[in-house]
């Protein structure tokens, strides 16, 4: 770790890895933009306000100048994270290829935000996570081009974005920034047990009650504990994290009647009508158009 605070890949034990494990496998992203952009020396990129962002150099050095923090830089192999809360510019010192990718998390993981740093940099993220990194150069589009799509692209696109930004907190949490406690000592770790049953079992058949029960509420102080942190009720939080379920298993190929059954729908009309509320479409018109590409 640098005297700024940013990892440069020594390692220290995060305090709770299995909290660790549940951040990382919540992580769900939607992409607001995705761009590769070809910088003159001098010229700067304004960071997208409210936006979770990450930067990655492909070549050259940027400098940056941010609302929090320290200015600073960041070469090629690097890559910078913020998480809305700080805004600010990328100068190029030098000619630079950069990779911006501006995300939101989806709806039923947005609290997660307030866990992530509000900037960081982690220095030789190629070396640290080479998987994540050997992606990036193929990600986003040249700012300047006109984005052309396949089916499927969109499926893909958000997998691999959500994949960097999994491995970056990553590797900023094993890089000594994180706070002492983190992410645990953030949440809620009655609510945070809760939150973890139903995406490990989206299929159960979750009633208030026995969530109350699983988090050791009453069902009323349960009820508006989770309306406060997640801006919604139990059952709403269920269903969505059954959407999600929903959407990855039909872009595996999977049938209709089978994904109805896998997350505890009595009946395909029930799960049907559930998905086209939720999603806007039925879930068969939405499997034909997020089946993998074939090369």
């Amino acid at each position: 770790m640098d005297p700024t605070g940013h990892a440069r890949g020594h390692s220290r034990a995060v305090a709770d890895d299995d909290a660790l494990e549940r951040l990382l496998a919540a992580v769900d992203v939607r992409i607001r933009r995705q761009r590769r952009f070809h910088l003159h020396d001098g010229q700067p990129v304004v960071l997208d306000p409210g936006a979770i962002t990450y930067a990655y150099v492909l070549s050259g050095e940027v400098r940056t100048r941010l609302t929090v923090g320290a200015p600073g830089s960041v070469a090629a192999g690097d890559i910078l994270l913020t998480s809305g809360r700080a805004q600010g510019t990328l100068t190029a010192h030098g000619p630079v290829s950069l990779l911006l990718a501006e995300l939101d998390l989806v709806d039923e993981v947005a609290h997660l935000a307030s866990l992530l740093p509000d900037a960081a940099v982690v220095y030789a993220f190629a070396d640290q996570e080479p998987a994540a990194a050997a992606m990036l150069p193929y990600m986003g589009v040249d700012a300047d081009d006109e984005l052309i799509t396949r089916g499927g692209d969109l499926a893909v696109c958000r997998m691999m974005a959500a994949t960097v930004l999994i491995s970056a907190i990553r590797a900023w949490a094993a890089g000594g920034c994180a706070p002492d406690g983190w992410p645990a000592a953030a949440g809620d770790p009655f609510l945070d047990r809760v939150i973890a049953a139903i995406h490990a079992d989206p299929g159960r058949e979750w009633t208030v009650d026995a969530l109350a029960a699983l988090g050791a509420m009453s069902r009323s102080v349960f009820a508006e504990r989770f309306r406060v942190r997640f801006g919604r009720s139990p059952a709403g939080y269920v269903t969505s994290v059954r959407m999600r379920a929903a959407q990855e298993l039909l872009s595996r190929g999977l049938g209709v009647s089978t994904v109805s059954r896998e997350l505890g729908y009595a009946s395909d009309e029930g799960f049907s009508r559930a998905f086209r509320r939720s999603v806007g479409t039925t879930p068969s018109a939405w499997r034909s158009t997020h089946q993998p590409v074939s090369a």
